[in-house]
C-alpha cells in the first residue's frame, strides 16, 4: 500500500493562481520528456513547434455550466445550489449548503424562478429547476475553493465567464472547467493545422469528484466517483487512424487521458456514451496515452498521482519544486507542464 504522504509537497500561498494570464497561450510551462529527467521552461505557445509532427492530441471539449445558483428560504436564509449532473430536463442532483433544516417538497427562491427541494438522495439531494433557462439567468461558474474572490467583484466574474472555458468547449455538462485546454488558443489549433497534427475531441462531463484529496491515507483505496463521457463515431474513426498510422496520441489534460485509457481499444464504431469511473492508482499499466499536457495540481490529489504514474513520482515532484523555485503559478488558472512522448525508435 502507498501512504498518501508520497505525494505531498509545500506551496506557497503566493503562488496559487487567482485569475488567468493576460492571454491564453502566454501563459509558462515546464516542458518534460516522458520517462526522461530533463527539464525545460519556456512559453505555452512553443507547443507546436516542440513537438515532432507525429502527434495526435486528443482535447476534452467538455463545457462548464453556470452551476452555483444563490436562493432563499421563505425565511430569508441564504441556500447556495450547487448543480451537479442532470437526472432529467428539470431535475438535477445537487449540493445545498447550508441543508441540515431543507425539508423535502421546500421552495428556494432564486429571484423570480423557484428550486423544488425534492429529497435526499446519500450525499447530494435531487432538486426540480422550475424553468430549465434558470442555470444560464442566474448561475455562476463554480471556480474551485482555492480561488478566493470578492463576491462583488464584477470585472472577474464576467472575465471567468470567458477564461474558465476552453475555446473549444462545445457540449454543456462540466461543473469544473479541464484546465489544461485553457491554455490554448485557435493560433495554436493554426499552428498545429499547419504541421499536419490532427486535434481529436472526446467528452467527459467534469465532475466535483475529480479534484477532490485522497479520501484514506491509503492511496489504492481511493476512488473517482463517476462521469459521463461521449465519444462520437467520426472522433473513434480519428482515433483508429492515428493508430494505425503510429502517431502518438498526447491528452490534454488528465480528464482526456482518463477518457481514453477508459476505452478497450481504438477503434471505429458509432456514438459511444456511458460512465467511466477510472482511477490512476499506483502500478497502472497506461494501454493509449504517449504524452500530456496539465496544470499543476493539489498535494495529495488523485490527480497528482496519475501524473506521478504516467511520468514516475519523482520526476514529477522534482518538476514542481523546480516550478515552485521559478514562480510558476499554481493550479487551474495556472501555468503548464508538458510530458511530450518518447521519441519512438527508428
Amino acid at each position: 500500500m502507498t501512504a498518501a504522504a508520497f505525494y505531498d509537497y509545500p506551496l506557497p500561498r503566493s503562488l496559487i493562481a487567482q485569475e488567468p494570464a493576460p492571454k491564453r497561450d502566454r501563459s509558462r510551462a515546464l516542458y518534460l520528456t516522458r520517462g526522461h529527467d530533463a527539464i525545460e521552461e519556456g512559453a505555452f505557445a512553443e507547443l507546436p513547434g516542440r513537438l515532432r509532427g507525429d502527434e495526435c492530441l486528443v482535447v476534452n471539449d467538455t463545457r462548464v455550466i453556470p452551476a452555483r445558483v444563490r436562493s432563499r428560504r421563505r425565511s430569508g436564509g441564504a441556500v447556495e445550489v450547487f448543480l451537479l449532473r442532470p437526472e432529467s430536463a428539470a431535475v438535477w442532483r445537487a449540493w445545498l449548503h447550508p441543508h441540515e433544516r431543507l425539508r423535502a417538497r421546500e421552495e428556494l427562491a432564486v429571484g423570480g424562478d423557484s428550486i423544488r427541494v425534492l429529497e435526499r438522495a446519500g450525499s447530494f439531494w435531487l432538486v426540480e429547476l422550475s424553468d430549465a433557462t434558470l442555470i444560464e439567468r442566474a448561475g455562476e461558474v463554480p471556480l474551485p475553493p482555492y480561488i478566493d474572490r470578492a463576491p462583488a467583484d464584477e470585472r472577474l466574474r464576467t472575465l471567468d465567464r470567458d477564461r474558465y472555458q476552453t475555446v473549444y468547449a462545445r457540449r454543456p455538462g462540466a461543473v469544473a472547467a479541464p484546465t489544461a485546454g485553457l491554455h490554448f488558443t485557435e493560433e495554436i489549433f493554426a499552428a498545429l493545422a499547419s504541421r499536419g497534427i490532427p486535434v481529436v475531441p472526446v467528452t467527459l462531463h467534469v465532475g466535483p469528484g475529480t479534484f477532490r484529496p485522497l479520501a484514506s491515507e491509503q492511496v489504492e483505496e481511493h476512488r473517482v466517483e463517476p462521469e459521463l463521457f461521449e465519444v462520437c463515431a467520426s472522433s473513434r474513426s480519428a482515433l483508429a487512424r492515428a493508430e494505425r498510422e503510429r502517431r502518438r496520441l498526447v491528452c490534454v489534460g488528465t480528464t482526456s487521458l482518463r477518457l481514453l485509457e477508459t476505452l478497450d481499444a481504438l477503434a471505429e464504431g458509432p456514438d459511444l456514451a456511458g460512465e467511466t469511473s477510472v482511477t490512476i492508482l499506483p502500478g497502472y499499466r497506461f494501454r493509449h496515452a504517449d504524452g500530456l499536457i496539465t496544470n499543476f495540481h493539489l498535494p495529495r490529489s488523485s490527480l497528482l498521482v496519475l501524473v506521478s504514474e504516467f511520468h514516475g513520482r519523482e520526476r514529477v515532484l522534482a518538476a514542481y519544486r523546480a516550478a515552485i523555485e521559478r514562480g510558476f503559478r499554481f493550479y487551474s488558472y495556472g501555468d503548464a507542464m508538458v510530458i511530450l512522448p518518447e521519441a519512438r525508435a527508428r
